[in-house]
């Protein structure tokens, strides 16, 4: 049997975190994946636990799962109160029927499971199908749609918008600045920094700036946020972590999960949930500008027709 730790400070070495909101059973192991990047010690150890082995998880006993983690029950219970349960059996139920619910709906399938070199495409495309599927599943859950609207509010009546992003993120960043240029949204993306900050500190009230982060503590897109907001800017950040530099110094936060595989580790397998929750506020802002954005499109479509290929040709 595994020694259990004494319940010391040094010996835990938690980080003090307030305990997050919890929306129901649902969305309990995104919750858990995205509060592990601000835990140490023995708390750090409890996550990557439940993490590993779900399902194990919710049928072990509290002394079983602080075994297994190497902690104590007294930190398990310090553990299910940061993630903002009443206690252990509480967690237990939520873990169990998100499982539940996944394995019923094919979600598990090779999740966890490192891809072989050998591994024939129909595997690897089942596993990448599971996983994607898993972090939009999070990332509904996650999602706070009062926050998405807050944003969309502010972009829609925004005079300019500002899209700061470095390296993946970045792209991502294009991608939403493409599709709010087309429905008449003035929106500029930038991922070199110099040019970044030099556009942000021209930003004031009324002006939108939206930063990308998976991790949130990309130092580029920290620096040029922090400088928008400085200016009177009303600020955004798209993050996987709520306690991150980015989401801290936000105005609105919007939380993406992600589920890694082999070859696509975290800020990789974030790209699709950022997409789609841009593509959720994109929709939010042209529903908001409807007039305005449904005559722009309309012109930026008509504007490209004659460079598309007739029908019945061949190139």
């Amino acid at each position: 049997m595994a020694e259990l730790e004494t319940d010391t400070t040094a010996a835990t070495a938690v980080v003090d975190a307030e305990p997050v909101d919890r929306r129901g059973a649902d969305g309990v192991l995104a919750r858990v994946r995205a509060g592990t990047g601000e835990l140490t010690g023995a708390l750090r150890r409890v996550a990557e636990q439940v993490l590993s082995d779900p399902e194990a998880a919710a049928r072990a006993t509290i002394v079983e799962l602080a075994e297994r983690s190497g902690t104590s029950p007294a930190t398990i219970t310090r553990f299910c109160r940061a993630m903002g349960f009443d206690g252990y059996a509480d967690l237990r139920l939520g873990i169990a029927s998100e499982t539940g619910r996944a394995r019923s709906a094919g979600w598990t399938v090779d999740i966890g499971r490192e891809i072989q070199p050998g591994d024939p495409l129909e595997r690897v495309l089942d596993q990448i199908m599971a996983a994607d599927t898993r972090a939009m599943h999070d990332t509904a859950t996650l999602l706070d749609l009062a926050e998405v609207e807050r944003a969309a509010v502010a972009i829609a009546g925004a005079a300019r918008v500002n899209i700061f992003g470095a390296s993946g993120s970045a792209l991502v960043g294009e991608e939403m600045q493409f599709s709010l240029h087309r429905i008449g949204v003035a929106a500029w993306a930038w991922s070199d920094v110099h040019e970044g900050l030099a556009s942000a500190a021209l930003l004031g009230p009324g002006d939108v700036a939206l930063g990308i982060s998976h991790t949130g503590q990309t130092r580029e897109t920290i620096e040029m946020l922090a400088e928008a907001g400085s200016r009177g800017a009303t600020t955004v950040a798209l993050t996987g972590f709520p306690r991150s530099p980015l989401a801290e110094l936000a105005d609105t936060v919007l939380l993406t999960a992600s589920q890694a595989t082999t070859f696509r580790p975290d800020a990789l397998s974030a790209r699709h949930p950022q997409l789609v929750v841009l593509d959720l506020l994109y929709i939010a802002v042209a529903q908001r500008t409807h007039d305005r954005a449904h005559a722009a499109f309309r012109r930026t479509a008509q504007a490209v027709q004659g460079h598309k290929a007739a029908k019945g040709t061949t190139s």
